[in-house]
């Protein structure tokens, strides 16, 4: 009963709000609970949503308003963040702890926010506390609108895949770890949608894991039929020769004493493919397929063959992959360990199935090769800056991508960040940017920015190193309201890291091995660096990427590591419109906010209801609420229900 008026109030808010009305809404209703599931063989308590793990895709179009009720069946506080999605004047929905308090034990928290002027795939997880270790993590779709062109053919199918590094311990075991000073070390594996490898290996895999099946479809068959035989062909990736086009339509005229079958079109599949993972860069690559790249993280891309392509920690891909092969088997779909000893690590390595309907055996033999890339560093990273912008095709609105000249706008901010190896701070060990190490504040930093609560953090946030000892700090950088900033990632340390920034697309510029000068800036990128949220900086190396501060809020930027962001490699910028005195550029702090820290005292108290146990049931018990959903919201525009 929580649950269903929970629902009907989050209706009743959206009624009162004919701003968005003519936007369509979808409606989620999510219990977050532990689910025991063993994905290496050994049983471990994982985070599921709804009973299930990895949780839903959250699948809708641009501009459409995501309201997602969350009842937190965890025995700790919980955040959902949704990587890459910009929240337009609304970091109130961002889901870390710079901008709110956690959900406690027992309670549910509502999001609600729009996915203004975006296309492309993301996925949601866990914020705090190590949690996407564990699991809670999902994929999240942004269709085109109907009238913006699409610079593909329409696919055939969608598949979403999740592939990342994987522990046999409890996110709360790897916790104690790191707070021991210790490293977590060599994962277990590498899971694709929360499921262990395909048995290639006898030594590598034990027997009775469960593997994940990708089925796919190649074509309807072709038949050819003459007075004498019936013939048929598996499907070709080209078109038909230009001699037979005039065939199509007349297979009843064909004889196969003159003319050969006729293969149709194969069907080509779009997959979206997310590292989820801890801190492992992976390669991903199917087995005798090509994969087009067409999109990264909101952005269409120049569309380019890959036999294999690195996909670092947190970052999301879209290729197409067309169904071209004989079927003489199934295929195997690799995920396998970059940026580390390979011999060494041969065991983290994620095996999946690709298996066309008309499949005539099991995969078999040996893995597809990765890169043979040893001794030649520079391979994955020229593959990264190949990269680039689709300048002709429209994304989200109807004007092209590249009409947005990133090269012809003055750089007002500049801010080198530099990470190391972790170091000792106060007898702990800490991860830094600068020099300092981020330490959350009790009091969220916007909630206390709209209480006028003074002390919670400083805005000093250096912009290069400090040549001082180290530090724990709440220092945060001051962005300039529609200003341009660069950053630059340095990258001390000896292993690979990846960097997020919320609220935002930032265009990757440039990168390179070595330390970055000043005159670096004469190898970037003028035109078509592409724009996304997420960037890979090698060891040893730099990345530099350019951001318009048009995003009024409070936003993280934090390595998407989670061993080095649970130690403080983490900063906020936070972005500031002097001039708005009426919440024009900046929603006001939702009727919902939860309070905590300096501000708990306006805190209204929520009796726990925990549903242990009955998580999988949820989605059946919630027809009735979606009803009255539906009935409250028929004044409200359009709308969507899902489970």
């Amino acid at each position: 009963m929580q649950r269903l008026l929970a629902l009907v109030a989050v209706a009743a808010l959206v009624a009162l709000r004919p701003a968005l009305a003519t936007d369509p809404y979808a409606f989620f209703d999510w219990d977050v609970s532990y689910v025991t599931a063993a994905p290496l063989g050994v049983k471990q308590q994982v985070i599921g949503i709804n009973g299930k793990f990895p949780g839903p895709v959250v699948n809708v179009s641009t501009n459409w308003n995501v309201v997602v009720n969350v009842l937190n069946d965890l025995d700790e506080p919980l955040l959902i963040t949704w990587n890459g999605i910009q929240h337009r004047k609304n970091c109130w929905q961002d889901g870390v702890l710079g901008t709110n308090c956690p959900i406690p034990s027992g309670w549910n928290w509502t999001y609600e926010f729009q996915v203004k002027d975006q296309i492309g795939s993301f996925f949601y997880f866990p914020s705090t506390g190590l949690q996407r270790a564990a699991g809670g993590f999902g994929g999240i779709i942004v269709n085109n609108r109907d009238v913006i062109a699409v610079p593909f053919g329409r696919p055939d199918g969608d598949i979403t895949i999740f592939i990342g590094d994987w522990y046999n311990k409890n996110h709360t075991d790897l916790r104690k770890m790191l707070d021991k000073g210790k490293e977590l070390g060599m994962p277990d594996g590498v899971l694709i949608n929360g499921k262990g490898p395909y048995r290639y290996n006898d030594s590598l895999v034990p027997a009775g894991i469960e593997y994940e099946t990708f089925n796919v479809h190649p074509a309807e068959m072709v038949t050819v039929r003459s007075n004498r035989m019936s013939t048929a062909q598996h499907c070709k990736s080209s078109t038909l020769h230009p001699n037979h086009q005039h065939l199509v339509g007349r297979e009843r005229l064909l004889d196969c004493r003159v003319f050969p079958a006729l293969p149709p079109k194969c069907k080509t599949y779009r997959i979206r493919v997310h590292n989820v993972g801890t801190s492992t860069s992976l390669n991903f690559r199917i087995q005798g397929h090509n994969m087009v790249l067409v999109e990264t993280e909101g952005s269409y891309t120049s569309q380019q063959n890959y036999t294999n392509l690195d996909v670092h920690v947190g970052q999301s891909y879209s290729f197409l992959v067309t169904m071209d092969q004989n079927a003489s088997s199934d295929y195997y779909v690799v995920a396998s360990a970059r940026q580390v000893n390979e011999s060494l690590w041969r065991r983290v390595t994620g095996v999946a199935v690709l298996r066309y309907s008309n499949s005539r055996g099991a995969a078999s033999g040996p893995l597809p090769d990765p890169p043979q890339d040893q001794n030649d560093r520079t391979f994955s990273m020229n593959q990264a800056r190949s990269v680039r912008w689709n300048l002709s095709a429209g994304a989200a609105r109807p004007n092209p991508q590249g009409s947005f000249r990133y090269s012809s706008i003055n750089v007002t901010q500049a801010y080198l960040l530099r990470s190391t190896a972790p170091v000792s701070i106060d007898g702990r060990r800490r991860a830094t940017l600068n020099g300092l190490s981020y330490a959350p504040p009790d009091t969220p930093l916007r909630l206390a920015d709209a209480y006028g609560v003074k002390g919670v953090y400083t805005l000093d946030f250096p912009e290069r190193p400090l040549k001082g000892a180290p530090r724990i700090a709440r220092s945060v950088i001051n962005g300039t309201y529609r200003g341009f900033m660069e950053l630059i990632f340095q990258n001390n340390d000896t292993r690979m890291q990846s960097y997020h920034m919320d609220g935002y697309a930032f265009f990757v510029v440039g990168m390179d091995y070595g330390e970055w000068k000043e005159d670096s800036r004469g190898t970037y990128n003028k035109g078509d660096g592409v724009a996304r949220s997420t960037i890979q900086v090698y060891p040893g190396a730099w990345a530099a990427v350019l951001v318009s501060l048009d995003n009024v809020g409070v936003w993280n930027v934090r390595s998407e590591n989670l061993d080095s962001w649970y130690l403080g490699q983490e900063v906020y910028v936070r972005v500031v419109n002097p001039e708005d005195t009426g919440n024009k550029t900046v929603m006001a702090i939702p009727d919902n906010a939860l309070y905590c820290g300096q501000l708990h005292k306006y805190q209204k108290e929520q009796t726990p209801h925990h549903k242990m146990g009955v998580s999988a049931a949820a989605p059946r018990s919630l027809s009735v609420a979606c009803r009255l959903v539906a009935a409250a919201l028929l004044l409200a525009g359009s709308f969507v229900l899902a489970p």
